[in-house]
């Protein structure tokens, strides 16, 4: 098998070289797309030939970076269903390091389709089995794993992201903290063009309910402090002041619209009075926890 992984290896790579030579020449590159075919042959052919079906897994991540590169992911789906529905694979007989490379793109996947809970198994195992002397793999897998549990109310230690150099998501992960919508905002902009290469800029923008969700929190807790009696009722224009001392302009109706999202998400529970201008929270646990559950789910 060790020749058949070279051979593929070496067809992709070759292929993505000789596509930048043309698009530099001012040719249409199609090389990389002719490989992507071939290599789909090869795996139907390593399919149904007993002992060599471990292999497939290998040419599958190859066609997985095909057509990461190439932005036609969806025909990621038809290996996907062969490997995961046919029978006539076991997942487990395959080499580790496949498994991982495949959770880790399968992963991203459910991550451009929302489904942080499929994204968070798959990524998970690709870091857990990931060997810890491969830094830049692990870094990989964490690029995307971050957001996921960040959607999912999980928020990492700072040393882990300063570690595998990801400085970017610091920000992300204080603004949640802190209920700072402000930094939040900062931080999505300062990194806006290496969020939109990863595919998960929008990922994060959703985080902003979160961050609205621990300010209301914290504004309660600074109530209650003041008058326990009194603590679940919060005052539309308290929000209002909260927010421009963030420097976020906001009028009531647009906070009366946000704090609707949060108690219809439960990420706020209690109820809002339009006509006294204030939530009312609930006096049992008025801000649950995601605890690795999507919002709203």
């Amino acid at each position: 098998m060790d020749a058949l992984y070279t051979v593929v290896y070496e067809l992709r790579t070759i292929a993505e070289m000789a596509d930048k030579e043309m698009s530099m020449s001012g040719r249409v590159p199609d090389r990389l797309k002719g490989a992507g075919s071939f290599l789909m042959k090869v795996f139907g052919t390593l399919a149904g030939k007993g002992s060599k079906r471990v292999g497939a897994l290998y040419v599958t991540c190859q066609l997985f970076k095909v057509y990461f590169k190439l932005g036609t992911v969806h025909l990621c789906r038809s290996v996907i269903r062969s490997i995961e529905t046919a029978r006539v694979f076991d997942f487990e007989e395959f080499p580790t390091r496949d498994k991982v490379t495949y959770n880790y793109y399968t992963g991203r996947l459910e991550v451009f389709n929302d489904n942080f809970l499929a994204a968070d198994q798959k990524l998970m195992y690709a870091l857990v089995h990931c060997a810890t002397s491969k830094v830049n793999n692990v870094r990989m897998i964490l690029k995307y794993l971050v957001p996921v549990k960040l959607s999912l109310g999980i928020l990492p230690k700072e040393a882990l992201l300063e570690k595998y150099n990801l400085r970017e998501y610091l920000d992300v992960v204080r603004a949640l903290r802190r209920g700072d919508v402000r930094l939040l905002r900062h931080a999505l902009e300062a990194y806006e063009d290496e969020f939109l290469r990863s595919g998960v800029y929008l990922v994060l923008e959703k985080l902003e309910l979160q961050v609205y969700q621990r300010l209301m929190k914290k504004i309660y807790i600074i109530q209650k402090q003041r008058d326990p009696s009194k603590a679940h009722q919060v005052k539309m224009d308290v929000v209002v002041k909260a927010l421009k001392w963030l420097e976020i302009d906001m009028d009531i109706d647009e906070v009366e619209c946000i704090m609707a999202i949060l108690i219809h998400k439960n990420l706020m529970k209690g109820y809002f009075s339009h006509k006294s201008k204030v939530v009312v929270l609930s006096k049992q646990e008025p801000f649950p926890r995601l605890g690795g559950r999507p919002v709203n789910s």
